[in-house]
């Protein structure tokens, strides 16, 4: 089991810097994601590996302590739906799995203290993977 720190993070130089808009309009220096900003390493779209986890990434994950699959969807807090399986990067699962390869595990924990952690699965579609490299 592979458990990431935020230097071990790959994000996409666009992800970077749209996400780094978000938290600007927050307390930067404060928020949890502004480490994972700072730490990680940071790529053009059209040279991220195909099995790392990007913004708008459809990924399955395999919840550690019940083995239970989930799918979801990386997205912006605006396209947040987690009912739908959207969820924010800006939430502690989105912030969790961002920038992890097919394999790693995310730990987060939520605003009532409970912990939570899932292996990366598989990934469904990642937007770089098929060209796709602005949206």
């Amino acid at each position: 089991m592979n458990i990431l720190t935020a230097d071990d993070r790959t994000l996409t130089e666009l992800d970077h810097g749209r996400i780094g808009r978000l938290i600007n309009q927050q307390e930067r220096h404060s928020h949890p994601m502004a480490t994972v900003l700072e730490e990680a390493e940071l790529l053009p779209s059209r040279e991220m590996p195909p099995d790392v986890v990007t913004m708008h990434t459809r990924l399955l994950l395999a919840d550690l302590q019940t083995g239970r699959e989930l799918k979801l969807t990386l997205c912006y807090p605006a396209d947040a739906e987690p009912a739908r399986g959207f969820v924010s990067v800006l939430s502690p699962v989105g912030m969790s799995v961002l920038g992890l390869r097919v394999g790693e595990v995310a730990r987060w924990r939520l605003p009532d203290g409970w912990e939570g952690s899932a292996r990366v699965e598989a990934i469904e579609f990642q937007p770089e993977a098929h060209g796709i490299y602005t949206l």
